[in-house]
């Protein structure tokens, strides 16, 4: 359980890398400028939680570091969900699994985003979805094809 776990979770980094490459790529190839969303998500479930950040200086940055934090967060979770789902028997082929595991972490990063408000993915313009798909697909490969490639590695010693 504890190898899967940590299975899961150097996955998931390696996806989030991915992602976030690609991400990076596309704001430095079409000039486009950062998301300010996962701050605002950060700022929204803190003033929800009862807990919001405090007015001070250095508040933008802090927003700025939670917000990646909590990309970071969904993505090495969503590895481990990924790997423990592998080690109680879920085989899909690796085309099949980068899909889903994509879709999982795009689901666990954009549901907030409309749940709290923060934004309607509804309204999304075709480059905006291909903005969000394409970093997420990558994300799925690696960090589904990491999870096959440990697992089968296992297997075979």
């Amino acid at each position: 359980m504890i190898r899967s776990f940590l299975r899961g979770c150097a996955a998931g980094a390696a996806g989030t890398t991915a992602l976030n490459t690609l991400t990076y790529a596309d704001m430095a190839l079409r000039g486009r400028a950062a998301s300010g969303v996962p701050e605002t998500v950060v700022d929204t479930l803190t003033e929800r939680a009862g807990h919001p950040l405090p007015y001070t200086e250095g508040r933008d940055n802090r927003l700025s570091g939670l917000g990646a934090l909590s990309g970071i967060a969904v993505g090495t979770g969503t590895g481990v969900v990924v790997s423990l789902l592998r080690r109680a028997g879920v085989r899909m082929p690796l085309w099949l699994g980068a899909a889903v595991t994509g879709a999982l972490a795009m689901a666990a990063t954009d549901t907030p985003i409309a749940r709290l408000g923060v934004g309607d993915p509804r309204s999304w313009s075709p480059a905006d979805w291909v903005s969000d798909v394409l970093p997420h697909l990558a994300y799925g490969v690696v960090t589904y094809g990491v999870v096959v490639a440990d697992t089968d590695r296992e297997r075979a010693s």
